[in-house]
């Protein structure tokens, strides 16, 4: 099976859900990081459901867990990172989460050579983290960051174990299971405010750009790739993360961090490059 079209999925996938989060953070003075959350998984649950009516097809009761499973932890990634993402930049969020599936991939290691990719991207990711001095992170968003790592490794395994058959089905049931785990606390915190039609405008577009497009296109990807590959293959995320904080919020790196940044990138081609064929 050729990988053309599921990396290409994957990478425009992520460059729609980092342009979401950078819109959702310019939503946190007026609902909070936990009512963006909120917001954001409940109309991508209600529109997934319209689109894609899972209930008219019969589904096993095991592929039903896992469904379950895989929405659970994409709502406790999405209201972890989001308050994560209050009080530390996008790029560097993103860098830090990523420690989950990058952890993933070197468990999944079956040869050598895949481990040189992983330490490439470790490696580019100390980079990117200012621990000390001037930039240094603030230890509450720098460990909700790294909780939503996890959480993002256990999105993986989950997400490739709903299985190939109807991914519209899977990612529908998936998101209302999100809006489940995810929603009440923005909901209990907002309240109202979540219902002013400047905000439900503005919560649309994030939940299109940062749920409905690339969590679609992700679950249809991880079917099709081995999981090694296409958590690798992640670790470009803190580029485009870091260059839709610049465009969108203003927010900048140093000329060390953006190598950081050409690290985990070659490490994410290099492994797409040499992974051998079939699940891991």
């Amino acid at each position: 099976m050729s990988r053309t079209l599921p990396v290409t999925l994957t990478l425009l996938g992520m460059v729609s859900i980092q342009a979401g989060a950078a819109l959702a953070k310019r939503l946190f003075l007026a609902i909070g990081a936990d009512g963006a959350t909120a917001l954001r998984l409940i109309l991508a649950a209600a529109i997934l459901l319209i689109v894609w009516r899972p209930w008219r097809k019969p589904i096993e009761r095991r592929r039903l867990m896992w469904i379950g499973l895989y929405g659970a932890t994409l709502g406790a990634m999405n209201l972890v990172f989001y308050l994560a993402l209050n009080t530390i930049p996008l790029g560097i969020a993103v860098a830090l989460e990523l420690i989950g599936p990058l952890t993933l991939a070197l468990l999944h290691s079956r040869h050598r050579i895949d481990l040189i990719w992983v330490a490439l991207a470790a490696a580019g990711l100390l980079v990117l983290l200012p621990l000390t001095g001037a930039g240094a992170l603030p230890w509450a968003g720098a460990l909700l960051a790294l909780a939503a790592g996890g959480f993002w490794a256990l999105y993986i395994v989950f997400g490739s174990r709903t299985g190939q058959e109807d991914h519209g089905q899977a990612v529908a049931l998936g998101m209302l299971a999100a809006a489940i785990v995810g929603a009440p606390l923005g909901v209990a915190h907002a309240g109202t405010a979540l219902l002013a039609p400047g905000v439900l405008a503005f919560g649309l577009a994030i939940a299109v750009l940062s749920s409905i497009l690339p969590y679609t296109i992700e679950l249809y990807a991880m079917n099709r790739l081995p999981t090694q590959t296409f958590g690798v293959l992640m670790s470009v995320e803190p580029a485009i993360a870091a260059l839709s904080g610049a465009l969108l919020l203003s927010e900048r790196l140093s000329v060390l961090q953006w190598g950081g940044i050409v690290a985990v990138i070659a490490a994410s081609a290099g492994s797409t490059l040499t992974t051998q064929p079939g699940k891991s």
